[in-house]
């Protein structure tokens, strides 16, 4: 495929620009990737889990800012980590009024009734506008993962196939399992070269005769059915594009895989482990460098002996006890797994002897504080990607917009952006 093809979607009645790419040579990016005397790549992980925290024992003091803070019970298994991350107190997403969708509007900061008659709407996620400058250089543009059983009720989650929304809104599609997440990182496949040729072919050949039907279309139809065909012809470059990207990869072996094959099912514990393994193996081999995470709460309270009803347990203020101790039991638990991901992210190295952790930045944290209260969202950011403090109870002014940090991560990590969501500006409070 030349330069030309690859920029532009052809037919006989229609031509639809692509995104610009920084380059198609793909085996320059291969040669690339063997120099050592390169910087290690900037990355971004968003983690998310539903139902909020426990409020009393999960946040720090909020009358002791900086350094000094007393770390709370619920982040404890943190202890060792505790100079390396920092919590932020103050963020909200205005615009999330459901108590109930812990991540759905969580990166996107969008107002959902927005459009007048509409009942539902996003916009674009923070990862997603990241992995538009990151993603030109790897394999996957970014990687979406769900805990397994995704669309079973009880994980506190909202709409969404992930936590990742497109640039028109719509939701990315995510991997529901590390046994799914490890094939799409190292499996070969069977299909050879000149298959995914022809392949490849074959897909432009239907999307040009869907485009130049879809141009024959437009000139009969009124305002709104052409906005519901624009939003359609949107989905169709987003297809034109991975295209591009299968073109640009299928004759450059993938990695050898740095871990073992997970097991096709897990749960609980088990589960957010193995996947916080596939997060370290995709970053690693720069398989991709923008990574979210809807994380599994129903499966990883069963894993650990709690049986309460998860969203009864996030309203433990109303009938405290069993309650209240399920939602410490929780919160340690996911301390805990946190603790091992940071672990790792510092114990693998980087070719020229630095650390993941020094060039990522992580995020994790929810759209819900507790029950259905949705300000002062729980955030920890973690990682030398960005010129973040570490090691700090960070206090924002109260009703902060969380877009606000999602810009300033942005910035930071060196992605050309200057708005996001209801973002009011960056948070120079928090940078180092």
């Amino acid at each position: 495929m030349n330069t030309t093809r690859r920029q532009f979607l052809r037919s006989s009645s229609a031509l639809i620009a692509l995104p610009v790419f920084s380059s198609f040579e793909h085996k320059a990016f291969a040669a690339a990737k063997k120099s050592k005397n390169q910087l290690p790549p900037k990355r971004l992980m968003f983690l998310s889990f539903g139902w909020g925290v426990t409020e009393e024992s999960w946040y720090p003091d909020i009358n002791t800012p900086g350094a000094d803070y007393k770390l709370p019970d619920g982040l404890s298994p943190l202890k060792r980590h505790k100079k390396d991350f920092s919590v932020i107190q103050g963020l909200y997403n205005k615009h999330s009024h459901d108590g109930h969708s812990g991540s759905t509007f969580w990166l996107t900061g969008a107002n959902r009734y927005s459009q007048a008659g509409v009942s539902f709407t996003n916009s674009v996620s923070a990862d997603q506008v990241a992995a538009q400058q990151f993603g030109r250089h790897t394999r996957f543009t970014s990687m979406p993962l769900n805990g397994s059983h995704p669309k079973i009720s009880g994980d506190g989650h909202g709409e969404g196939l992930s936590l990742a929304w497109d640039n028109s809104g719509k939701p990315v599609a995510g991997y529901n399992s590390p046994f799914a997440a490890y094939h799409k990182l190292f499996s070969k496949g069977d299909v050879s070269i000149d298959q995914l040729k022809t392949m490849l072919n074959q897909k432009r050949s239907i999307l040009d005769t869907i485009q130049g039907n879809a141009k024959y279309l437009q000139k009969k139809l009124g305002k709104n059915d052409s906005l519901k065909l624009d939003e359609y012809l949107a989905s169709i470059r987003d297809i034109e594009t991975r295209l591009v990207k299968e073109e640009q990869w299928f004759d450059i072996p993938k990695p050898k895989a740095t871990l073992k094959e997970p097991p096709k099912e897990a749960d609980g514990k088990q589960d957010i482990k193995l996947m916080y393994d596939i997060m370290i193996a995709a970053l690693q081999t720069d398989s991709t460098r923008v990574i979210t995470y809807r994380q599994p709460v129903r499966t990883l309270l069963k894993s650990i002996g709690v049986n309460v009803n998860q969203h009864d347990m996030s309203h433990y203020h109303q009938t405290r006890a069993e309650k209240l101790d399920a939602s410490e039991r929780r919160d340690k638990a996911q301390s805990a797994l946190l603790s091992g991901l940071l672990d790792k992210l510092k114990s693998t190295k980087e070719a020229d002897g630095s650390s993941l952790y020094d060039h990522t930045s992580l995020v994790y944290g929810s759209n819900i504080r507790t029950g259905h209260s949705l300000d002062n969202c729980p955030t920890i950011v973690a990682g030398g990607g960005a010129k973040i403090k570490m090691g700090e109870n960070l206090v924002v002014r109260k009703d902060t917009p969380l877009c606000n940090l999602w810009l300033t991560l942005l910035k930071e990590s060196g992605v050309k952006v200057d708005k996001h969501g209801d973002s009011t500006g960056v948070l120079d409070e928090i940078k180092a």
